[in-house]
């Protein structure tokens, strides 16, 4: 795992122009896109919902998207250490899967 703050420089939006995720409407989705496949997206996540965040694509979500769930979760104080544990869950769970 990545230390805090250190998940940035591994960012798939590293190289973008901050504007292009800070961004309304249906230009959210392709600000989205970007998140897709970057190696630190639940790192970002966690910290967008665990500093509540209010404006741009973090993690794949819009700001809508991370109101609605932080509305459905209230008990979450700690959104990197649910969303880790989700993840190695699910890595287990594939590689169950497979074998």
């Amino acid at each position: 795992m990545f230390e805090q703050g250190d998940w940035r420089v591994n960012a798939a939006c590293r190289d973008q122009n901050p504007d292009q995720l800070f961004v309304r409407g249906a230009e959210q989705r392709k600000a989205r896109m970007v998140c897709f496949g970057c190696p630190v997206r639940t790192e970002c996540l966690s910290e967008a919902l665990d500093n509540k965040i209010e404006f741009g694509v973090w993690g794949g979500m819009t700001e809508r998207e991370r109101r609605a769930l932080l509305r459905r979760r209230p008990d979450v104080r700690n959104w990197r250490e649910l969303l880790e544990a989700a993840r190695r869950e699910y890595v287990d769970f594939d590689e169950y899967q497979v074998s």
